[in-house]
């Protein structure tokens, strides 16, 4: 008696399993997959020459065009993100603050923000901007 499985008649018939798995994995990671949070309103930072490391566990906050603010992708009043801000500074002094602010929002609007920042404790402040192509 042979008990040995019948041979495959070609090379397709044998890669064609491996086809559908690489397949099945694929559309997994496209639905299931998601790297980063999105920004709670659009946010397109300004350009720079320079990059810089990416800080472990940053506080994030963000500035649109229209003055909208936000905490960590949740948007929210200037008092309350003031008051957030505070409360996280407090429970772990040195946390890095990262500013992520519109290339488009005024200049004086961003000043004024970083004031309010560093008057709610923020030692220091990392300006997020997109590093230019030359």
């Amino acid at each position: 008696m042979n008990f040995q499985p019948p041979r495959p008649r070609n090379d397709d018939e044998r890669i064609l399993p491996l086809i559908n798995v690489v397949f099945l994995l694929l559309i997994f990671f496209i639905l299931a997959g998601r790297l980063t949070a999105a920004d709670p309103f659009p946010v397109v930072p300004p350009s720079s020459a320079t990059e810089g490391a990416v800080e472990a566990n940053p506080v994030t906050v963000l500035v649109g065009t229209d003055g909208a603010l936000a905490l960590d992708g949740r948007p929210m009043a200037e008092d309350a993100l003031l008051a957030g801000l505070r409360q996280r500074l407090e429970d772990a002094p040195g946390t890095p603050v990262r500013l992520k602010a519109d290339g488009a929002a005024p200049a004086t609007m961003i000043v004024r923000v970083m004031e309010k920042l560093r008057e709610a404790g923020v030692e220091r402040l990392r300006l997020l901007t997109v590093a230019t192509r030359t």
